[in-house]
């Protein structure tokens, strides 16, 4: 079923709002995780704008669906739409990672409201989202663990005895989302460990397994309603994404899993890509 066309609109300017506040953030801060957070911004956006039961007020309500960005070096993305949603003042993205912040560098869920699991040494929110997904099972209850993946972090073994875990025990309420954006920090994930097919790996894993276009909110939201519609199989979403995603200077640029404002040319193109959305943004989506 095809969304409405006033709530793809709607996801669709969350998007380039959230985009944007990367790009603010980042060169604020002068340096940061830019490929990972870009490459990710519709999916955040279509979560939080469509897909979660959250309470942005009580961000620890306890019916709420719940959320384990296990690549957490794309802490900035998440901080954007938590922002956006109203979970903390837009002012706290621009302490990214200044001593004493509450968002740091990689996500805490002891420091900024609404995130629910502190990640970042790759590999371990795949098993802190399962056990997620164990508790919702065992109390009976209908949440949603949202787990994201990096296509570079599944170097980590730890993924994969998880998957194993969440596969054998059928833990459909636990939607793994693989970002597959081809790179990694030390190249493309075919030079550092080819990965060959993932669709293939996860369904012979055991998951019900759909690949879609990472900066497609409508797709997005398909492939999530559907994985919702299995009721005995584990579930996977894997990204077709692009690092950098949505700025074309840093889809472009080889060295863009983490970015440093040290040049003209890095600055020139941030701040008329910044200038491009926020026009975008004042005309409303398209």
């Amino acid at each position: 079923m095809n969304m409405e066309k006033d709530k793809l609109e709607e996801l669709k300017l969350l998007s380039v709002k959230i985009r944007k506040d990367v790009l603010e953030m980042l060169e604020k801060r002068g340096y940061g995780h830019m490929g990972g957070s870009l490459s990710i911004v519709e999916l955040m956006s279509v979560l939080y704008g469509k897909q979660l039961r959250y309470d942005a007020k009580n961000p620890d309500w306890e019916e709420r669906d719940m959320v384990v960005l296990s690549k957490g070096h794309s802490g900035p993305a998440w901080y954007s739409v938590l922002a956006e949603k109203g979970f903390f003042d837009r002012e706290w993205l621009f302490t990214l990672n200044d001593g004493g912040t509450k968002l740091p560098s990689h996500p805490d869920r002891l420091k900024t409201p609404g995130v629910d699991m502190t990640t970042g040494s790759l590999g371990q929110g795949t098993s802190a989202a399962a056990g997620i997904a164990t508790g919702f099972k065992m109390n009976k209850t209908d949440q949603y663990v949202y787990l994201i993946v990096g296509d570079g972090e599944l170097n980590e073994g730890q993924c994969w005895e998880a998957f194993q875990y969440i596969a054998h025990y059928k833990l459909n309420h636990c939607v793994v989302i693989i970002d597959d954006n081809k790179k990694q920090l030390d190249g493309t994930t075919k030079e550092v460990m080819n990965p060959f097919s993932i669709e293939n790996k996860m369904k012979a894993f055991g998951f019900y397994t759909q690949t879609v276009k990472g900066n497609d909110e409508e797709a997005i939201d398909e492939a999530i309603n559907r994985a919702k519609n299995v009721k005995d199989q584990a579930v996977c979403i894997i990204l077709d994404s692009i690092k950098g995603a949505g700025v074309p200077y840093f889809e472009q640029l080889d060295a863009n899993h983490s970015v440093k404002f040290n040049n003209d040319t890095i600055k020139k193109a941030t701040k008329d890509a910044i200038k491009e959305l926020d026009e975008f943004i004042k005309g409303g989506a398209r």
